[in-house]
């Protein structure tokens, strides 16, 4: 049972971890305009497929890894570019329906591009599991849980230490008075872009090796990310990363349970208690 309940609870926080990456693309974004960019699930597929086309072109893994963020972060700014400021101050629903079709096309040209197939990308470090408990852990989820948490210091060191993280904060809380102040508001919005769509594509890349990846895995993945975001309350960082954390954490572990309960390796009672303690 212990052994049962730490594997899902390793593979919960890993994946998780990549939710959380892809809510704090949605909080960014949502914080420097109002904007629900619906096409952040497509920057973590893009991170994926970039990595894979750029590994299997013979591009060493270094390269190959910082161009799947770079590539994503420059169409983050064109769809800013393109979409989002020629209908600056329309509707909110207007702009989450312009997401939702630069998803469409970003989808779309991938998979002419790149195919159908789902592809696979090697793990950073071997695939020899570690052994804890009874349960495995690969070390590729390292590598997720250790950059998530690289990135969440990171953040909050340029949003608290640097006056470019200050100038996106004052944006946030409010625009016009920014804009009275002398804050480009038009780069906090291109930087937005730039980051968010980075950090997708950084979750992508990092979780990959575990889930494979293909062109339309970005979906599910934007959704639940969208999820994480709005249980850790939109536009919150730290709730973000908290509502990524604990959405799959809590689905697992709750479905592990009740599935314990149904087979009879744990007892019904013993099963509700548990399941009440972890919702």
């Amino acid at each position: 049972m212990l052994a049962q309940f730490l594997q899902f609870l390793f593979s919960g926080v890993t994946v998780g971890a990549t939710y959380a990456l892809a809510a704090l693309g949605f909080t960014l974004i949502y914080n420097a305009s109002n904007v629900i960019n619906f096409a952040q699930g497509e920057f973590i597929m893009l991170g994926g497929m970039l990595a894979v086309f750029f590994t299997m072109s013979g591009l060493p893994l270094p390269v190959a890894l910082a161009l799947a963020i770079i590539v994503p972060a420059i169409v983050g700014v064109l769809v800013e570019k393109l979409a989002i400021e020629p209908v600056k101050g329309a509707e909110t629903v207007t702009l989450i329906i312009i997401t939702i079709g630069a998803s469409l096309v970003i989808r779309g040209l991938v998979q002419v591009w790149l195919g159908k197939n789902t592809h696979s990308l090697p793990a950073f470090s071997g695939d020899e599991p570690i052994h804890i408990l009874g349960a495995t852990l690969l070390p590729q989820s390292l590598w997720v849980l250790g950059v998530t948490a690289l990135v969440v210091i990171a953040l909050w060191y340029f949003f608290s230490r640097t006056l470019q993280g200050k100038a996106m904060l004052a944006t946030s809380f409010n625009r016009t008075a920014a804009e009275l102040v002398g804050i480009n508001t038009g780069w906090v919005l291109f930087m937005s872009f730039a980051m968010s769509a980075a950090l997708g594509a950084l979750g992508g890349i990092l979780v990959t090796p575990i889930t494979l990846t293909s062109y339309d895995v970005g979906i599910m993945l934007g959704l639940k990310g969208f999820v994480a975001a709005v249980v850790g309350g939109l536009g919150n960082g730290l709730g973000a990363v908290i509502g990524g954390l604990l959405g799959d954490h809590n689905f697992r572990v709750t479905c592990h349970i009740q599935f314990a309960a149904f087979s009879g390796t744990i007892g019904d009672a013993d099963a509700s208690q548990l399941d009440i303690i972890f919702r």
